[in-house]
């Protein structure tokens, strides 16, 4: 079994931070990716940002120049440094992961967190 476990998420007012973690935990050989994802209130889920093992990132156009993901491969963890934050981005945001959960097999399996509230007042 595999975990992700998120925290950091709160209240803040429009121009504000927030720095969101989640680590994975569990049966894991390699993580491939790593990323957060967002869903606002009759929205649906929506990309705000990957990081690969290899530290390759890809952004949603609506953060880009606010947001900032970064991976620590050596505790399976992943960050999401979040800045000068608006009305728009509060919905409960969720981690992602791309893991191979055994050397035996090759396949990748999508993991999800239970995902964490941010809300943004203005």
């Amino acid at each position: 079994q595999v975990q992700l476990v998120e925290s950091g998420g709160g209240l803040v007012q429009a121009g504000g931070s927030l720095r969101l973690s989640c680590a994975a935990s569990g049966s894991i050989f390699s993580i491939n990716a790593m990323g957060w994802y967002r869903q606002a209130p009759g929205q649906q889920r929506e990309l705000v940002a990957t990081v690969t093992s290899g530290d390759s990132t890809n952004y949603a156009d609506s953060v880009k120049g606010r947001f900032t993901i970064s991976g620590d491969n050596a505790k399976n963890t992943v960050y999401l440094e979040m800045n000068n934050l608006k009305p728009d981005d509060t919905a409960v945001y969720y981690c992602n992961a791309r893991i191979r959960p055994s050397r035996a097999f090759a396949n990748l399996y999508n993991y999800w967190g239970q995902g964490t509230q941010v809300t943004v007042s203005s």
